[in-house]
């Protein structure tokens, strides 16, 4: 029996952390969604199952289906699979024009700000 080799120490593996990935490989170099850009409260919902475009998928989008059955905020999604705001924005971008999810931005999101209201917030705090 030959025996065992001594392992190759590699600068891409933290021990502790596991292997690391940098964001941009897996965009593939992409920074913003292809197509547009969506808030962070917005809700992701899955629409099919993830195996019906397994061909191009990558484990993240499969992750990002399988957390998506019951609706989840982007935020929430980021903090539960561990990824940065962009990557899990233009992951959402791939599976939303494949048709995989929806996405269902809240009314105040897509609404400008009433200035009324704002101003007397601000002078309620001042009353304060």
């Amino acid at each position: 029996m030959p025996a065992d080799r001594p392992r190759v120490a590699h600068d891409w593996l933290d021990h502790d952390a596991g292997p690391v990935v940098r964001p941009y490989a897996m965009t593939q170099g992409r920074v913003a969604p292809t197509d547009g850009e969506f808030d962070l409260v917005a809700f992701v919902v899955a629409t099919a199952d993830g195996d019906a475009g397994a061909g191009h998928l990558q484990p993240e989008h499969h992750a990002i289906v399988a957390a998506s059955w019951e609706p989840i905020s982007v935020v929430e999604l980021a903090s539960a699979l561990d990824l940065s705001i962009g990557v899990i924005r233009v992951l959402l971008g791939d599976l939303r024009s494949a048709g995989l999810i929806s996405l269902y931005e809240p009314p105040a999101a897509s609404q400008p700000h009433d200035v009324d209201v704002l101003k007397a917030v601000v002078n309620g705090l001042r009353a304060l």
